[in-house]
C-alpha cells in the first residue's frame, strides 16, 4: 500500500465513527473494502476546497464530496467569521445586535437537506436565519439579503452543472458573493473546522420561513427594469415560449412576464416538473443547444417569436429566435450581452432617460463590441474579472457617484438593475422580451436587430474552447499549461503579430514592448492571460474556478459586414481563423 492510499484509508476510517450516519458509514466501508480503490481515492484524496465563491462538487460521502457534513463544516466556519466580524463592529446595521442571514436552495437533489443543515448550524451559532420555504432563484436570494438587511447568506446550488453536482454559494451583506477580504477570512475559518467543532440543533425560534411576501417584493423590483411600457402594450401578444429546465424559474418568470404586460406566454410542460435529475436534457446548461430542443419543438408548433430558458437556479438565460431563413438559432452569451447593452443605451437615449453618469460593466473575457457600443454613445464601461461578484463590487464602488444601467458576461448572464447583486434571469428575460417587442414594433425580428448591431459596430465571432482535465493529475496539468504559456507566450497568432499581452496574475501589461501596470478593483489578481494582435484578435485563457477545465476565449473580427446575407460566410471565415488559433495554441 503506497503512502497516498495509506493517508486516504486513515481519513476514510474517521468517517466510520459515530458522528456520521449509518448510510454514510456503510457507503464509506464499501469503498474501503472494494478491490479497486479508485472511488475511495477520489472521494478522500483531498478536502473539497471551500474557495472564495464557496463549494461545488459531486455529491456523495467523503471529504472531496458535497454532503451534509461538508456543508455543516463550511457553515460553521462561515458562522464563526460572521460572528467575529460582528463582534469587531464590522457591520453597520445589526437587528438588535444580532447577525442574520438568508438561506435558499434550487431544484437539485439534496438541496432542501443541505439548506436545512445550513439553517440549523447558523441557528446553533446564534444567527437569525431567513429560510426560504422552498426552492427559489439565485437572484431572489441576493435580493432578500438586501431587502431584509442581513449580513450574509447561503444559496445551495450548483447552477448549470450536471445532476451529480451540488454547491454552496456564500453571500455578503450587499447581496453579492463574498469578495476580499471577507472571502479569504471565511476560507481561513472554514479550514480550521473539524467535524467535532460543528454546532447542531439550533433554536427553531431563530429560523424564520419566508416565501410569498418576498416573491412579491422581488417582482416589484424586477418591474423597475422596464424601459418602454408603450411598446409592450402594442406588442403584448408577442408569442413567447419559456422553459425553466426543471428549475427555480418555473413560477416566478411567467409571473414576471405577465406583470410587464405580456399575454401570450407558453411553457414547456415536460420541463415545468421540478426534478434534480433533469430527465429531459443531457445537461441543464443553457449554453448547450441540446437543452433547448424541447423549447424549439414547442416554438415551432406554436409559431413562436422566441424561445427562452433559465438554468436550474435561474440566474442565467438562453434565447432562441428565428433567423432570416425562419430557422431557430441560439443567441450566444456575448450576443445576448451585446444586445442588452445596445438596447438599454439606445432606448434610454431615445426616451430621454440616459444620464451622463450612467455606466455599464462587462467581464474581461466578454466581447469587445460592448466597449465599442459604450464608447460611441459616451457611456462609461468598466472591465472586471469573470464572476458577477466583481460586477457587484463595481456597483458598490460607484454607488452615490454613478448610475449602474447593466452588466454581463459571455456565459449567458446579465444584470439589468442594481437591486440584485448577482446574475438575474427573471429581470433579463423580461427585458429581452421587451427588446423583441421593440424590434417587432419596428418591423424587425430579434435576429434582424442583431444583424443591424453588427452592421453598425462590426462583426466578430467569439468562441470558447474548454479543455477538460479531471482529477488530481488533471489539476496539475492545467497549472502546468498556465506556467508554460507564461514562460513561452505566443508572438504570433493566426498569422497576426501579438502587440499586447496582459497577465492578471502579475497585473502587468506589455504593449508594443512597453510594460505598464493593470489597474483592477481592490488590486485583486487572477490567473488569466490575454493576448491581442494587430488584426484585432483577442485570446484569453484561464482555469475554471468551479470545474476541472481550462478555458480559452477567442474573439475573431472579420471586416466588411453588410447584413444577414453575410452572416454564414463571415462565420465560416471566422471559423477558419479559429482553426489556425487552435493549432498555434496546441489545442
Amino acid at each position: 500500500m503506497n503512502d497516498e492510499l495509506k493517508a486516504v484509508m486513515a481519513k476514510a476510517q474517521e468517517w466510520l465513527g459515530p458522528m456520521y450516519d449509518e448510510e454514510t458509514r456503510a457507503a464509506v466501508k464499501e469503498m474501503m473494502d472494494a478491490e479497486d480503490k479508485s472511488a475511495l481515492l477520489d472521494a478522500f484524496y483531498r478536502d473539497l476546497e471551500f474557495g472564495t465563491g464557496g463549494l461545488r462538487g459531486i455529491m456523495g460521502p467523503g471529504t472531496n464530496r458535497m454532503n451534509k457534513y461538508i456543508v455543516a463544516m463550511a457553515t460553521q466556519g462561515y458562522a464563526n467569521y460572521l460572528n467575529k466580524v460582528a463582534h469587531d463592529g464590522g457591520f453597520e446595521h445589526l437587528h438588535d445586535g444580532q447577525v442574520s442571514v438568508v438561506v435558499g436552495h434550487d431544484c437539485r437533489n439534496n438541496g432542501r437537506l443541505f439548506a436545512e443543515t445550513v439553517a440549523d448550524v447558523f441557528a446553533a451559532n446564534g444567527i437569525h436565519v431567513y429560510l426560504f420555504e422552498s426552492l427559489r432563484p439565485t437572484p431572489e436570494i441576493s435580493f432578500a439579503i438586501r431587502q431584509l438587511g442581513c449580513q450574509g447568506g447561503v444559496n445551495v446550488t450548483a447552477s448549470h452543472n450536471p445532476k451529480e453536482y451540488n454547491g454552496y454559494k456564500a453571500y455578503w451583506e450587499d447581496g453579492s458573493q463574498v469578495l476580499q477580504p471577507h472571502d479569504v477570512g471565511i476560507v481561513k475559518e472554514v479550514a480550521k473546522v473539524k467535524m467535532e467543532d460543528v454546532h447542531f440543533n439550533g433554536s427553531k425560534d431563530l429560523i424564520t420561513i419566508i416565501g410569498g411576501e418576498m416573491d412579491w417584493d422581488y417582482l416589484q423590483a424586477v418591474h423597475t427594469v422596464l424601459i418602454d411600457q408603450d411598446v409592450i402594450n402594442r406588442q403584448k401578444d408577442l408569442n413567447i415560449v419559456y422553459t425553466p429546465l426543471h428549475g427555480t424559474g418555473r413560477v416566478i418568470i411567467p409571473e414576471a412576464l405577465r406583470s410587464w404586460g405580456f399575454r401570450n406566454i407558453h411553457v414547456v410542460p415536460e420541463q415545468m416538473v421540478i426534478d434534480g435529475n433533469f430527465p429531459t436534457v443531457v445537461s441543464p446548461n443553457p449554453e448547450n443547444s441540446e437543452a433547448m430542443t424541447l423549447g424549439m419543438k414547442l416554438g415551432t408548433k406554436l409559431n413562436a417569436d422566441l424561445v427562452i430558458a433559465s438554468d436550474p437556479d435561474a440566474d442565467r438565460l438562453a434565447i432562441v429566435c428565428r433567423n432570416d431563413k425562419g430557422e431557430w438559432v441560439i443567441i450566444n452569451g456575448n450576443q445576448t450581452c451585446m444586445m442588452f447593452s445596445w438596447y438599454i443605451i439606445a432606448n434610454k437615449k431615445k426616451l430621454g432617460k440616459l444620464r451622463e453618469n450612467d455606466f455599464l460593466v462587462k467581464t474581461i473575457v466578454s466581447t469587445e463590441l460592448i466597449k465599442k457600443i459604450a464608447d460611441k454613445n459616451g457611456v462609461t464601461l468598466f472591465d472586471e474579472y469573470t464572476g458577477f461578484k466583481w460586477i457587484a463590487n463595481r456597483i458598490r464602488m460607484e454607488e452615490g457617484k454613478m448610475n449602474y444601467i447593466g452588466g454581463g458576461e459571455e456565459s449567458f448572464g446579465f444584470l439589468p438593475f442594481d437591486k440584485v447583486r448577482d446574475k438575474d434571469s427573471p429581470a433579463s428575460i423580461c427585458l429581452i422580451c421587451e427588446i423583441a417587442a421593440w424590434a417587432k414594433d419596428n418591423g424587425m425580428t430579434l435576429y434582424e436587430l442583431l444583424m443591424n448591431i453588427y452592421k453598425e459596430y462590426g462583426f466578430q465571432k467569439e468562441t470558447t474552447i474548454n479543455v477538460v482535465r479531471p482529477g488530481k493529475s488533471g489539476a496539475e496539468e492545467i497549472q502546468q499549461m498556465m506556467r508554460d504559456f507564461r514562460a513561452n507566450a505566443p508572438k504570433v497568432l493566426a498569422g497576426s503579430k501579438v502587440v499586447c499581452t496582459k497577465d492578471y496574475q502579475t497585473l502587468k501589461k506589455v504593449e508594443h514592448g512597453v510594460e505598464s501596470p493593470i489597474e483592477m478593483a481592490l488590486g485583486a489578481t487572477s490567473n488569466v492571460l490575454q493576448w491581442f494582435t494587430e488584426s484585432g484578435l483577442k485570446v484569453s485563457v484561464r482555469p475554471s474556478g468551479t470545474e476541472p477545465k481550462i478555458k480559452f476565449y477567442l474573439e475573431v473580427p472579420v471586416a466588411g459586414f453588410r447584413g444577414a446575407e453575410d452572416y454564414d460566410d463571415f462565420n465560416h471565415r471566422a471559423d477558419a481563423i479559429v482553426a489556425e488559433l487552435k493549432k498555434d495554441l496546441k489545442l
